[in-house]
């Protein structure tokens, strides 16, 4: 008798101890529940609705008011020898606006010129920063499109592996993001100031004029660039004007995709005088 109550106590006991550990866990996991409930909660608060707003080529082609852009693209090269022998440096880095890059740079190369991009040396951010890039950026550059990221384009060297006397001309793009990131690294800057110092030519566009500002290479010199920027460039010592194109010394600057024409023109009637 004595050892069945033993048998009903054990019995009892584990059954208790059965539910203790699945009370337990049942609070633990309420808790859980609570927390990634609470954790969700948080991270939607810190996100935001996702939306594209872009600049597609065609799109900018065919905008109204820009038949001459079109004309530019559209209308065959028939001198394309006429920058045979010049070689150009575009300098980039990531958020570049595409077709502030590849526009000009399929001009010149239409015209018979060699053109290499070059971009600071990859330098990824702190892990702490929680960003996440692709494999590729080890050897290429992202382009935007107006604010949206939407493809990337292989650089031929880095900017601690060029010299002046590798170029007859350099080309910044602009894009809002890769000037920022260009005018931080000092290769690219020790570079543009020792290219102005040559004399040879020197051409940006949209945003990218801030990064001769940081070059500190802007004292009355007469230009312009995205009017977000401009009083960037006044500060710089530069004497702004509002126009597509403007040409001073061995600067040559515009101010927006719509003036890609422009300014592609006004670099190869630079390099075609010299």
């Amino acid at each position: 008798m004595k050892t069945i109550s033993k048998i009903i106590a054990a019995g009892i006991t584990s059954v208790l101890a059965v539910v203790n550990v699945e009370a337990q866990v049942t609070v633990k996991t309420n808790e859980m529940k609570t927390n990634y409930s609470h954790e969700l909660e948080v991270v939607n608060q810190l996100s935001t609705q996702s939306a594209v707003v872009n600049m597609p080529v065609t799109k900018l082609l065919n905008a109204p008011g820009n038949e001459a852009l079109k004309d530019f693209f559209f209308t065959p090269v028939k001198n394309k020898t006429a920058l045979k022998g010049k070689k150009i440096a575009v300098i980039v880095a990531d958020g570049f606006e595409e077709i502030e890059l590849t526009g000009p740079v399929w001009y010149f190369k239409e015209l018979g010129a060699q053109v290499e991009i070059v971009s600071p040396k990859f330098n990824p951010a702190p892990e702490r920063y929680g960003l996440v890039f692709p494999e590729m950026a080890n050897t290429h550059v992202m382009a935007i499109q107006y604010l949206q990221p939407v493809g990337w384009i292989k650089f031929d060297r880095t900017a601690d592996q060029i010299k002046v006397s590798d170029y007859d001309a350099v080309f910044i793009p602009g894009g809002a993001w890769n000037p920022d990131n260009l005018r931080y690294d000092k290769d690219v800057i020790k570079f543009i100031q020792d290219f102005n110092k040559s004399g040879k030519l020197i051409a940006a566009i949209c945003h990218a004029p801030v990064v001769l500002a940081s070059a500190d290479i802007l004292k009355g010199r007469k230009l312009t660039g995205y009017w977000n920027i401009q009083v960037d460039l006044k500060n710089a010592g530069g004497t702004i004007l509002e126009q597509p194109v403007v040409t001073d010394g061995n600067i040559i600057t515009s101010r927006h995709p719509i003036d890609v024409a422009d300014f592609s023109r006004a670099v190869e009637s630079w390099l075609i005088k010299k």
